[in-house]
C-alpha cells in the first residue's frame, strides 16, 4: 500500500484553510491545491476524477473507481479537505513533524488523516489485480465542512447518492452510526435606558438576561438530561456569548446571548425553539429567540441493521455501533437517502488544537481497515 503516512505529510504541507477563517486573498485559503494534488495522484493510478463546483472558487473533488462489470451499487468515501485556522497561525503548522510516533500539523487529525487513509486504500485497490465486480467506489473530497458545509450540500443537490457513505472524521477507528446536531440561537431582552444615578427610572435588560441564563444553565439543562438517546446520551445547551449595555452609568436597554444547543435524532429546530420559549415562559422569563445560522446542523441516525452497515462493522471487527457528540457532513449526505457511517483515524480531542496530531499507528490501521472492507464488496 502507498504509505498513508507519506501521503498525510504531503497533504499537511499544502494549506487548505477554510476561507471563513482568513482574510480575503490569503494564499492559504481554499481546498483547490489539495484537490489538484489528489487529482494528479488519481490520474497516475488511472482513476477518473472531476471537480464539482459548489461555490465561487470552491469545488468538491470526485474520484471514481469503476467495477470490472456493470455497476449495480456505489460506496462513497467522503472526507473533507478544508481545515480550520486563523490569520495569526504559525506557518510551521504546515510543516509536518514526526515526533513520538505521531504526525503533527494542521489537519493531521481533522481530517487530512481520514483523507490519507481513504485515498491510500483507494489507490491500493486501483493498482491491484482484483477490484469489485459490481460496486463503484466514489471518493469525494468535500469542501467547506468547517463552515457552511457547502460541499456536502452541493453534492446531494446535484443528485449524488450511494448505497453507503463512509464520512471521514476522527472517530478513533470506531464505526459511528449516530451523531448529534447543532443549533445556534440568539435570545434577546429589551429594557429601558436611564441615567445610572436613577436606575429605578429604567429597566435593566442585562438583569433580565441574567435570569434567563440561570434558567437555561440550570433548570433547562436539567430537563435536557431527562432525555436519553441510546448512543448519544442527552441533548445539551451552552450559553457561549453575552452582550449588553454601553457603559456603567447607563441602564442597559438591550441584551442578547447566543447559545449552542446540541440535538439528538428526533429533534429539529422548530421543536427546539418552541421548547425553549415554552420553558422560559413557564419560568417567568420570556424572551425573543432567533437563529444565528443560515441552516441547521442536523443529527444523524443510521440503522445499524442495514446489510452494508453490518458488513462494514464486521470488517472493523466491531460488535456494536457508536455515537459521537460532534456533527459533520454525514447527516447532510444522509438526506439524499444514502445510509451513512462516520469513521476515521485520530481522536476528536486533537482536532482544532494548536498542536494538532495523529497517531501513525491509527493512521495506518485506518487505511488497512478501509482496504479490507473495500475488498469485501461484490
Amino acid at each position: 500500500m502507498q504509505s498513508a503516512k507519506r501521503l498525510l505529510r504531503e497533504l499537511i504541507a499544502i494549506p487548505s484553510v477554510n476561507p471563513a477563517f482568513l482574510s480575503p486573498g490569503d494564499p492559504r485559503a481554499g481546498e483547490k491545491l489539495v484537490a489538484d494534488f489528489l487529482a494528479a495522484a488519481a490520474a497516475q493510478a488511472r482513476l477518473d476524477s472531476e471537480f464539482q463546483k459548489v461555490a465561487p472558487a470552491r469545488s468538491n473533488l470526485l474520484v471514481r473507481l469503476v467495477p470490472s462489470k456493470r455497476t449495480q451499487s456505489r460506496v462513497i468515501l467522503a472526507p473533507h479537505l478544508d481545515t480550520v485556522g486563523e490569520p495569526a497561525m504559525l506557518e510551521t503548522m504546515f510543516d509536518p513533524v514526526d515526533r513520538n510516533s505521531r504526525i503533527h500539523g494542521r489537519g493531521a487529525c481533522d481530517t487530512k488523516g481520514s483523507v490519507a487513509a481513504m485515498f491510500a486504500a483507494l489507490l491500493e485497490l486501483a493498482r491491484g489485480n482484483v477490484r469489485p465486480e459490481t460496486t463503484e467506489i466514489l471518493f469525494v473530497g468535500l469542501a467547506d465542512e468547517e463552515h457552511h458545509q457547502l460541499g456536502s450540500r452541493g453534492f446531494i443537490a446535484d443528485g449524488w447518492k450511494g448505497d453507503l457513505a463512509i464520512v471521514g472524521e476522527p472517530t478513533r477507528l470506531k464505526a459511528v452510526t449516530a451523531h448529534k446536531g447543532d443549533l445556534w440561537l440568539r435570545l434577546q431582552t429589551k429594557g429601558k435606558s436611564a441615567h445610572g444615578s436613577r436606575p429605578e427610572l429604567g429597566k435593566n435588560a442585562v438583569h433580565m438576561m441574567a435570569r434567563i441564563v440561570d434558567v437555561l444553565e440550570n433548570d433547562y439543562a436539567a430537563f435536557l438530561r431527562t432525555k436519553k438517546h441510546p448512543l448519544l446520551g442527552s441533548p445539551t445547551i451552552n450559553v457561549g456569548l453575552i452582550r449588553g449595555g454601553t457603559q456603567p452609568n447607563i441602564v442597559p436597554p438591550s441584551c442578547f446571548i447566543e447559545v449552542d444547543r446540541r440535538t439528538v435524532p428526533g429533534e429539529n429546530e422548530r421543536l427546539v425553539r418552541r421548547e425553549i420559549q415554552s420553558f422560559l415562559k413557564e419560568k417567568g422569563a420570556p424572551t425573543e429567540l432567533v437563529s444565528t445560522k443560515s441552516y441547521s446542523a442536523l443529527p444523524l441516525e443510521t440503522d445499524p441493521r442495514l446489510p452494508l452497515v453490518q458488513q462494514f462493522l464486521r470488517s472493523m471487527r466491531q460488535q456494536q455501533p457508536c455515537g459521537v457528540d460532534f456533527f459533520c457532513d454525514a447527516a447532510i449526505i444522509a438526506q439524499s437517502g444514502t445510509p451513512c457511517v462516520v469513521f476515521g483515524p485520530g481522536d476528536i480531542a486533537q482536532a482544532h488544537t494548536a498542536d494538532e496530531w495523529i497517531s501513525i499507528r491509527s493512521l495506518e490501521q485506518g487505511a488497512e481497515l478501509l482496504l479490507r472492507f473495500l475488498r469485501t464488496l461484490p
